[in-house]
């Protein structure tokens, strides 16, 4: 976790994000934590009046010296170890922007802040940070306050899927080994999906097994609700952090099925790791 990028706005959120990068880099050897800070704005018809190339580039570079600015002033009262540090302004859609930069610059993580999403909004537009799950090609850490850790206790729901998996585990297991901390590897039983505890114990114990996880346990808990059980489980074990996979569905699919990682995300003060699995590992 040595390249990190940090989705800034320069909002509370976006902040302590920025500090909780830092962290992360400085406990990395040579970590370096890369702020981008996207600009959306809509497109404005070229005329005589107002040619849309002089325009943008005129705003582009106004709006760079003034985040360059924020920025200054936020990496000299958070960057105690002088953490290596950059920052990039760009026009465009943030997702597919952030997702670009992550390509073009090497990012293993992206950490970012949120306020979260209710209601119809989180239905029809969700958060900035809810499309950046969906999207990502690297692991995202959600977080809405700054923890200052140590993380000792990481929450890792299980869905008890044969397929899909490999790759996620392994990344989980990189992170649990990063932080030095226990694994509670759990499976949130509900009246939809109810399972007996002898016979989820045995798949749970079969799949720590077999991914050789070590410093771990295994755990079910009951719940009405697994969005809020995967909460009360975090909250009962003291975990700082909850590690979730998701399939990334997007348009109708999301609609109809959504996704519990990012519903974490908007729902939770708890940190939340992600990473998008794929239909076909």
């Amino acid at each position: 976790m040595k390249k990190i990028l940090v989705p800034c706005d320069f909002s509370k959120p976006a902040v302590q994000a920025f500090r909780y990068a830092l962290d992360i880099a400085t406990q990395s050897s040579n970590g370096f934590v890369h702020l981008l800070y996207v600009v959306e704005i809509p497109v404005i018809n070229d005329s005589m009046l107002m040619p849309v190339v002089p325009f943008e580039d005129g705003l582009l570079e106004e709006i760079k010296q003034k985040m360059f600015r924020e920025f200054t002033k936020m990496n000299d009262k958070y960057n105690k170890d002088s953490v290596k540090t950059s920052i990039e302004v760009q026009f465009g859609r943030p997702a597919e922007m952030i997702e670009s930069y992550v390509t073009n610059n090497g990012i293993e993580l992206i950490i970012m802040g949120s306020h979260g999403a209710k209601g119809a909004k989180e239905l029809f537009i969700g958060s900035n940070a809810e499309r950046v799950v969906r999207n990502s090609s690297v692991p995202v850490i959600v977080l809405k306050n700054y923890f200052k850790g140590p993380i000792k206790n990481i929450v890792f729901p299980n869905t008890l899927e044969t397929e899909n998996q490999e790759s996620l585990v392994q990344r989980v297991k990189v992170l649990q080994n990063f932080f030095k901390a226990h694994l509670h590897i759990v499976w949130i039983n509900t009246p939809i999906n109810f399972t007996s505890d002898t016979i989820t114990l045995a798949r749970l114990n079969a799949f720590a097994k077999r991914f050789q996880f070590k410093d771990y346990s295994v755990n079910v808990f009951n719940h009405l609700s697994p969005e809020e059980g995967i909460i009360e489980f975090a909250n009962a074990v003291d975990g700082s952090l909850i590690a979730m996979g998701t399939h990334g569905r997007k348009g109708f699919a999301h609609i109809m099925h959504g996704s519990l990682t990012e519903s974490l995300v908007n729902h939770t003060d708890k940190i939340v790791w992600s990473y998008v699995t794929k239909d076909n590992e």
